[in-house]
């Protein structure tokens, strides 16, 4: 079956960098689309950047230039690369994939930018 795990997420300053991974599992990894999603305090779960199998990128303009998405198919493991965080960046972050006409999330992990 499909799993999704994330790690990386921590506190953070304002303006620091953090990077999560995504270690995916019960998929052709190399094949499909994968991404990630956060969801703030009391928000809804919104899309950050995805990366397609031929590495094509796509990110919330709230993210654009401050957030990098790649992915290692050695390692099914896909990774979102933060810079000059800010407070609204707080939020749980999930991973995602589409296989075949599913949606799949990770547990999510949190991250917290200090002011």
């Amino acid at each position: 079956q499909v799993h999704l795990v994330e790690s990386g997420g921590g506190l953070v300053q304002a303006g620091g960098s953090l990077r999560l991974s995504c270690a995916a599992s019960g998929i052709d990894f190399s094949g499909e689309t994968m991404g990630w999603y956060r969801q703030g305090p009391g928000k809804q779960r919104d899309f950050v950047a995805r990366i397609t199998s031929d590495h094509s990128t796509f990110y919330a303009d709230s993210v654009k230039g401050r957030f990098t998405i790649s992915r290692d198919n050695a390692k099914n493991t896909v990774y979102l690369e933060m810079h000059s965080l800010k407070p609204e960046d707080t939020a749980v972050y999930y991973c995602w994939t589409l296989w075949g006409v599913f949606n799949y999330w990770g547990q999510g992990t949190q991250v917290t930018v200090s002011s």
